[in-house]
């Protein structure tokens, strides 16, 4: 009760007299550091705002990784105070930027000296602090819409090295983001190893809902080479948004766009017999029956079962009501 007393009494300060007047508060110290590298950053282009991480720690973006639409994005890490990230969202909604969200909360902490902290706003801003008793090696970087933090490192040079691919790296926010993380990596990151990662990206439109703003929602919890995964869970992603893609398309009936979003997306996971499945019945459920046939030979091979869903969705309207239809569906092989 007191610590949350305390939190909110924080809040209320900042509100009240500005960062200059934030009232100390004294939290909680965590027993161990439990996160390691991380970048927070906006897309100039876009707007979209994201945060990503790798630690030796079991799901570490439970706790490090915030981020909220058309607000900004927080890493919070080192011996972590969860509270940084989503007070630090509540500061720079109401207006505050991100050097003066991150000054306003280290004023409230009685344990800065083991903090490390990076956010970056909806207009670009972006800050970080790392305590003078963070683990060594530790560092961090600010450029231009971006910042990048590190602590418990092999090398002192994971900072640049992420500062350096994130600038350097073509592609959407997310692909600059993998980038800087595969270069800390290289580096030699984690000095204890690796475990997790995490990858949140949002929409710059302030308008939308945090589940409704959300592009990239990426965990890999416990895995022997997290950044690895992390990159193959980021092309499965995309290769799924290509599939919501289709479906809006179909929704609004501009349907050529929507077998072309189905193509894309099966091409990035030809393995995925899902895709492969849902490909066909779009083509199927238009008169493109011919063209769907080795699609569902395709599908069935790989997973019998799609045989027996085929016979259903007459029934939910995502396929003609038409006998010979399927009979020539199921009559593949």
């Amino acid at each position: 009760m007191k610590y949350f007393v305390g939190l909110t009494l924080a809040i209320f300060t900042i509100f009240s007299y500005g960062v200059s007047g934030a009232q100390e508060i004294d939290r909680p110290l965590p027993l161990r550091p439990a996160h390691t590298y991380s970048i927070v950053a906006r897309d100039a282009a876009t707007g979209e705002l994201g945060v990503a991480v790798q630690s030796h720690w079991f799901s570490v973006g439970g706790s490090v990784a915030w981020a909220r639409p058309g607000v900004g994005a927080v890493a919070t890490q080192s011996f972590t105070e969860v509270t940084y990230g989503p007070l630090g969202l509540e500061l720079m909604a109401a207006g505050k930027t991100a050097e003066e969200a991150l000054t306003a909360l280290l004023a409230g902490d009685q344990h800065t000296d083991v903090r490390q902290v990076g956010m970056v706003d909806a207009n670009g801003n972006a800050a970080n602090h790392t305590g003078e008793n963070a683990i060594i090696a530790f560092c961090d970087l600010t450029g231009e819409g971006y910042a990048v933090q590190a602590n418990l490192m092999e090398k002192p040079t994971v900072c640049a090295a992420m500062a350096d691919a994130y600038e350097n790296t073509e592609g959407d926010l997310a692909e600059r983001m993998m980038a800087a993380l595969e270069a800390a990596q290289a580096e030699g990151g984690d000095i204890r190893g690796k475990q997790s990662a995490a990858m949140l990206i949002v929409s710059g439109d302030a308008t939308l809902p945090a589940w409704g703003g959300r592009i990239f929602d990426l965990r890999v919890e416990d895995n022997n080479d997290p950044i690895l995964e992390m990159r193959r869970l980021l092309t499965v992603a995309r290769a799924y948004r290509l599939m919501d893609e289709g479906d809006g398309y179909m929704t609004v009936g501009e349907v050529e766009k929507a077998v072309e979003a189905y193509s894309a997306a099966e091409a990035m996971q030809p393995e995925n017999h899902e895709m492969i499945f849902w490909h066909a019945v779009t083509l199927a459920s238009i008169g493109r029956a011919e063209e769907s046939l080795p699609l569902f030979a395709r599908a069935f091979k790989m997973w019998p079962l799609w045989r027996e869903l085929v016979t259903r969705l007459p029934i939910a309207g995502l396929l003609p009501d038409d006998p010979a239809l399927m009979e020539q569906i199921l009559g593949v092989d």
